[in-house]
């Protein structure tokens, strides 16, 4: 896998932790345990840090970014979907940001919240914990509770942290 080093900082991935090889981590970047990258995303912290917490998933295609004044945090069992971009901001516990969305600097994506595919979190909002997030720019439309966004919110986390597992037990070239 493309690790690079840049003025001095290194990616740090846990043993556990699975990172596809054409995944490319720039710098000061920690991937902890039992958390996963996947193919093409690019994680590219020459401007500040970036951490994928113990569980989390970033997806195949997604970048993220530390900012000039801000790092990216990822938070614990937090999924990236695919193709996404994620630039000096945070995302909590085991929320989703699903295909195709953009969450910008200072943003604060809550904990369990789902921001839906292709929505644009703009710089600086905050979305509250449990909420399905939407639009261009996104507003929260209401509890994820008791719908389909629940479910997503619910079965990702899992189902990612399995599939690493078995990547890290059965997976090379043909």
């Amino acid at each position: 896998m493309p690790l690079y080093s840049f003025e001095g900082k290194s990616p740090t991935i846990h043993p556990t932790a699975f990172v596809a090889p054409t995944a490319s981590l720039i710098g000061d970047v920690t991937v902890e345990a039992g958390a996963s990258v996947w193919f093409n995303a690019v994680l590219r912290a020459d401007f500040g840090s970036i951490v994928v917490r113990e569980g989390a998933n970033v997806q195949d295609g997604s970048v993220l970014h530390a900012g000039h004044d801000g790092p990216v945090e990822i938070g614990a069992g937090a999924t990236i979907g695919h193709g996404c971009v994620v630039h000096a901001c945070t995302v909590g516990r085991e929320a989703l940001v699903a295909n195709h969305a953009t969450v910008l600097d200072h943003a604060v994506v809550g904990a369990r919240t789902l921001v839906a595919a292709g929505a644009l979190v703009t710089g600086g909002t905050a979305l509250p914990d449990g909420v399905l997030a939407m639009g261009s720019p996104a507003r929260v439309v209401g509890p994820i509770e008791g719908g389909n966004a629940e479910v997503w919110v619910n079965g990702n986390p899992p189902a990612y942290q399995e599939l690493a597992r078995r990547y890290l037990a059965g997976f090379g070239e043909a």
